[in-house]
């Protein structure tokens, strides 16, 4: 004896998985554009301070080399303050 389609028990289990599926494709989209939107373009970019950090460094080594006189690392130490 058949009891209506056979695929019912099924069928709304698909559905549910589909709208589940739906749910974290969307909040995965959210979760994307709102990342992207907090950095936004007029915010510096991550490597800004280290490059800074990076320019001190090898000023460090050319002065400890005897590459730049003390006053030459100074001026320069001060240019790249000014550069802030």
């Amino acid at each position: 004896m058949m009891w209506g389609n056979g695929a019912l028990g099924w069928s709304w289990g698909f559905g549910l998985l589909a709208m589940v599926g739906i749910a974290i494709l969307v909040y995965v989209i959210i979760r994307l554009s709102t990342r992207n939107a907090e950095r936004g373009p007029s915010s510096p970019s991550p490597s800004a301070p280290s490059d800074l950090t990076s320019a001190r460094k090898i000023l460090d080594e050319r002065f400890a080399r005897g590459e730049l006189t003390a006053e030459q690392y100074r001026e320069q130490i001060r240019v790249l303050g000014e550069s802030r």
